[in-house]
């Protein structure tokens, strides 16, 4: 457990992710019935772009950074929109504080919404528990992530949105993560799912996805986004939804090649959107 999210905050993976998560719970404010946000892999909420931390990788330059004072197509900046103004505003090239994915579900939360972010690593909890202690809606949980995505299901709201984005430190994470999705999913088959994953290994990825049509598992949508490089470091990322809102892939496929062209950081970047499994 040695992930610290802070040296990473804000870097293409996140803003390919968070744009996209942001999406998701533009959707689900479409109805006025309440829904459930579980954030099985929380860290600590939001981070800050000026620490050490940050400062010592830089690789929010390359994402977030590069979505400063943004020109873009009308279509693309609306759906753009939802994330970036909860970035707030930009001071150096970079928002003062990144939103991760627990301060944005949140930001979106209605009165009778509700969220449940877990959090393993000790140091890590303690500060995402000081970040929502004052929000009754949220509770936040010293739990490992795969054992809290199923065990607060199904919702009583009945709708909502399960994130799993693991660390990826173990050598088995494809197939944990999988595991924990299809227990969670066995008992709440409706509900939206979100699984990130970088892409590192095109045959492990592709293990990945085929596990999903082989239990049968309808209506999985694969969004990837490649950045290009030299190949030294992490350059593609991958974001399975399962249930997926039914605008998503229409919107995928409008703002991926946008992201690809403007986070591009060498030959190669692209984008894929593919509807793996389907009714």
């Amino acid at each position: 457990m040695n992930y610290r999210h802070g040296f990473h905050a804000g870097n293409f993976a996140d803003a390919f992710k968070h744009a996209l998560l942001a999406r998701i719970l533009v959707h689900l404010l479409r109805k006025d019935a309440p829904f459930r946000v579980v954030d099985t892999h929380a860290g600590e909420g939001d981070y800050d772009l000026s620490s050490d931390e940050a400062e010592r990788t830089g690789e929010w330059r390359d994402g977030v950074g590069r979505l400063d004072e943004l020109v873009a197509p009308v279509e693309i900046a609306a759906l753009l929109e939802p994330y970036l103004t909860r970035l707030g505003p930009f001071r150096g090239g970079r928002p003062e504080r990144y939103p991760g994915s627990p301060r944005l579900a949140q930001s979106f939360l209605r009165d009778d919404d509700r969220a449940i972010f877990c959090e393993l690593r000790p140091d890590a909890f303690d500060m995402l528990r000081q970040n929502f202690a004052r929000d009754k809606r949220i509770k936040t949980l010293h739990l490992d992530g795969y054992t809290g995505a199923g065990a607060f299901l199904p919702p009583k709201e009945r709708r909502g949105l399960v994130l799993i984005d693991p660390p990826f430190e173990r050598t088995d994470e494809f197939s944990a993560m999988f595991a924990a999705f299809h227990g969670a999913y066995r008992k709440w088959p409706t509900g939206i799912y979100a699984l990130w994953h970088p892409v590192k290994d095109g045959a492990r990825a592709r293990a990945f996805y085929e596990a999903f049509r082989k239990q049968d598992i309808r209506r999985v949508l694969r969004l990837e986004l490649c950045v290009g490089g030299s190949g030294e470091k992490l350059d593609r990322t991958g974001l399975a939804v399962i249930n997926p809102p039914y605008t998503l892939a229409a919107e995928a496929r409008a703002l991926l090649p946008f992201f690809a062209e403007r986070l591009a950081q060498g030959q190669g970047a692209g984008w894929e959107v593919e509807e793996v499994t389907g009714e």
